[in-house]
């Protein structure tokens, strides 16, 4: 066969590849339901070859997806009848409760030799989840390099740049050419093969300064490699929490970096695609925190997800009792003015959507390290003047239609004003709350909302019916 005759089969099995993928994808890149389907009656039926045959064109990517959409109790099957489809890029890419039920399908010395295909954060991250005794037989399974690089991993904390950092990658020592780096890269048969940037390294294997392969490409071979490096660098410690590696990468708009022990040693490197995957996970943990969801993915276990919701429920309950308590506190003006009770629940749910987006901002600004101990104060006074000029706006609003609806000017005023109090409170809770616990190291996304709650619904009820009662609305 003439090599024009071999490219033109290429091109042509690899069109009907593409053909075979974007038929089983909806618009949106969805597997459609009916594939789905196609494929768990095939398995259902035991015809594997049948799955594995549609299953065989699409990305890892989609076949995890297709494992995701599998109901929990068919998934460890349908990854028995697909076999080696079943590859390490796919368990990278499913999601971590679903990975579980698959992992727990395979012998060890399967996922041994699936983790050994992949980079080493993606292997400590379906291994750190094992149990220990399931760990450490995937471990006795491994090759003696790949075992002590995950074991080195393993020792340090979790979320930290020692955990998800890559162990391979490119150093040189810093008296080469560029003309040996090249002979280096060119010769190394077990040299990572997904890398654009080189470190250079001195005698204590301390990076001195980086150097893109393109770089090293377009310079003579006689050229040092410290002439061509850029010495400047962003280097990680590898105890380094994961969310600040992240601000680290979108503030001065890494691609890579080294990560070094606390001797200066380079031991590893991060690369952007973690770090995308780090912000992800780090920003939709945030938002769930705030609504006190857990972990808030729906392949999570019904039990686990009722227990970390439950537990903000009650909370919320005993703060709904202190309100109520206040609201008693006025039963008596609230029997001779009926209008009041229609209008006060009013009152604290502006005041709550006041207080959660002030919150809202505040946290996100503390995660962000946008605030600091140079601008706190800046911060409050900030919020509270938004506070100022919302409570103006939304009270002036209400007064007026009060006093129009009701024709009781003095009701409009008193609920303008109780307005106007709430939303201000409001203000300085949901900025003060958030900074307050994280200066005692509490997480302000897990525990700012209830308190913020609490204060808006009871000062909102408090102000509005404490004024209507000093002004004599009841009589």
């Amino acid at each position: 066969m003439s090599e024009s005759d071999a490219a033109h089969r290429l091109d042509a099995s690899s069109d009907e590849l593409d053909i075979a993928i974007e038929t089983n994808l909806d618009e949106d890149d969805r597997l459609k339901p009916e594939f789905v389907s196609a494929v768990l009656d095939a398995v259902e039926a035991g015809r594997d070859e049948d799955a594995r045959a549609l299953v065989y064109p699409l990305h890892p990517a989609d076949v995890a997806d297709l494992i995701e959409l599998t109901p929990e109790d068919r998934r460890a099957a349908v990854a028995a009848a697909l076999g080696d489809l079943v590859s390490a890029e796919v368990l990278s890419e499913l999601n971590d409760y679903v990975r579980d039920t698959v992992v727990d399908a395979l012998e060890p010395a399967q996922l041994a030799e699936l983790a050994s295909e992949l980079d080493t954060d993606d292997a400590v991250a379906i291994i750190e989840d094992l149990d220990k005794a399931d760990q450490q037989a995937v471990l006795d399974a491994m090759e003696p390099e790949d075992r002590a690089a995950i074991e080195n991993a393993l020792s340090y904390p979790e979320e930290s740049a020692g955990r998800i950092m890559q162990r391979d990658l490119v150093a040189v020592p810093e008296h080469w050419t560029v003309g040996q780096t090249i002979d280096y890269l060119r010769d190394t048969v077990d040299l990572t093969s997904d890398f654009w940037e080189i470190f250079v390294v001195d005698a204590a294997h301390r990076p001195i300064g980086t150097c893109q392969l393109s770089w090293v490409l377009r310079c003579p071979r006689d050229i040092a490699m410290t002439d061509v490096m850029k010495r400047e660098q962003t280097l990680i410690p590898v105890d380094m929490d994961q969310e600040e590696l992240a601000l680290r990468f979108q503030k001065y708009a890494l691609i890579s970096a080294a990560v070094v022990d606390p001797a200066g040693r380079l031991v590893g490197m991060i690369t952007v695609d973690d770090v995308v995957h780090i912000i992800q996970e780090e920003a939709g943990e945030d938002i769930l925190r705030l609504s006190g969801a857990g972990d808030g993915d729906i392949n999570e276990p019904v039990l686990d997800s009722y227990r970390a919701r439950v537990r903000w429920l009650i909370s919320n309950l005993l703060t709904a009792l202190l309100a109520s308590f206040v609201i008693g506190m006025f039963e008596h003006t609230i029997e001779e003015m009926v209008a009041l009770a229609t209008l006060m629940p009013i009152v604290a749910g502006v005041g709550g959507n006041a207080g959660s987006q002030t919150m809202a901002v505040t946290v996100r600004a503390l995660a962000t390290n946008q605030i600091t101990a140079s601008n706190t104060w800046r911060t409050v006074l900030r919020e509270i003047r938004v506070a100022l000029l919302n409570g103006v706006t939304v009270a002036t609003l209400l007064g007026l239609g009060v006093m129009i609806v009701f024709g009781n000017p003095q009701l409009g005023a008193v609920i303008a004003a109780a307005m106007m109090t709430n939303i201000v409170t409001a203000g300085v809770a949901g900025a003060s709350i958030p900074l307050m616990f994280d200066r005692f190291n509490i997480d302000p996304a897990v525990a700012s909302s209830i308190f913020v709650t609490m204060i808006t619904d009871s000062m909102g009820f408090l102000a509005f019916l404490g004024l209507a009662t000093l002004a004599g609305l009841a009589g």
